[in-house]
């Protein structure tokens, strides 16, 4: 079997091992790959391993041993799922290996807001304590976690992780999601509107979808309270980020933690740079270094399965 792999950097710097895959077969291995040169570089291969690059159908038509196409993620939307299932090629994800990191992601930018450890570091490191007449100042104001209300936009495995994490600081529960049936721990389902207004911090674990483009838009941002944080570790295309920094800039919302945009790497231009009260991190709420090592490991037994013709997560049957 001959193998690519497109873009080894979104995974790895060297610091965990890609040796269990490229054993699997022949294989190449590309840090980064252009979209204009993914079919060159996929040539006469058998399987392709990617994160980002786009598989088009011009990709399935231009390489004709391409049978596999695994990705580095649990999201597909950059394969055509369609051209792979005419190509006769099966399309491979992996599912749920992040839930732990992502939801200790959106925690910490939650902390963020409501303890204010970067501001009090800050102040302390340019002497404001030292030269306080007091044991403490607290100038910058905290608040607790416990009896707020934390609204969840989908609750698959990540949303019901936050949810369970947001119960043990004390937090009511609220959750908007598309199967309300599958709430099994008593959170009470919502419309989203309902949601937007009742949560004192409203945070994105929905997939992006053709029908909630933009769900989080002038409208909508317009329901939330003004005390209240929007949270985003789920797919940047989710948000209006022109109406949200608007938001942010005019008071609307008091603030709001981002990690994913709707154009990555962000572009200069982003309308969220300089926003007022916006924590960005660059869509690294997946990246810890266990939450990598496990991805590569059920990368791997996805070719393993595939090769032993009983693919699993199989995503265009």
């Amino acid at each position: 079997m001959k193998l690519v792999i497109l873009d080894s950097e979104t995974v790895t710097r060297n610091d965990v091992s890609l040796d269990g895959i490229t054993s699997l077969g022949e294989s190449e291995v590309y840090g980064y790959t252009p979209n204009d040169q993914v079919a060159e570089r996929i040539g006469d291969a058998d399987a392709v391993i990617c994160n980002k690059c786009l598989v088009t159908r011009q990709v399935f038509e231009a390489c004709p041993n391409l049978k596999y196409v695994g990705l580095f993620a649990t999201g597909y939307n950059n394969v055509d799922t369609e051209a792979a299932k005419d190509h006769g090629a099966v399309v491979c994800n992996v599912p749920g290996y992040s839930t732990d990191a992502v939801a200790q992601h959106t925690f910490a930018l939650i902390l963020e807001f409501y303890d204010r450890t970067a501001e009090y570091t800050a102040s302390t490191a340019k002497g404001d304590w030292v030269n306080y007449k007091l044991f403490s100042y607290f100038g910058i104001p905290t608040f607790e976690l416990a009896g707020k209300t934390l609204g969840i936009v989908g609750y698959g495995a990540i949303g019901r992780k936050v949810g369970e994490i947001g119960r043990a600081f004390g937090m009511k529960t609220v959750t908007h999601t598309r199967s309300p049936h599958r709430v099994t721990d008593g959170t009470p389902c919502l419309e989203l509107e309902e949601l937007l207004r009742v949560s004192d911090i409203v945070t994105l674990h929905c997939p992006l979808t053709a029908d909630n483009g933009r769900m989080i838009r002038e409208e909508t941002l317009g329901l939330m309270k003004p005390s209240a944080v929007l949270i985003n570790t789920a797919r940047g295309g989710l948000v209006d980020e022109q109406a949200l920094a608007d938001a942010l800039n005019k008071g609307v919302i008091a603030g709001a933690g981002i990690d994913t945009l709707t154009f990555e790497p962000m572009r200069e231009d982003c309308p969220l740079r300089g926003a007022k009260n916006c924590l960005i991190t660059p869509h690294v709420a997946w990246a810890p270094r266990e939450t990598r090592e496990r991805l590569l490991d059920r990368v791997a037994a996805n070719i393993k399965a595939w090769r032993d013709g009983s693919p699993m997560n199989v995503v265009n049957k």
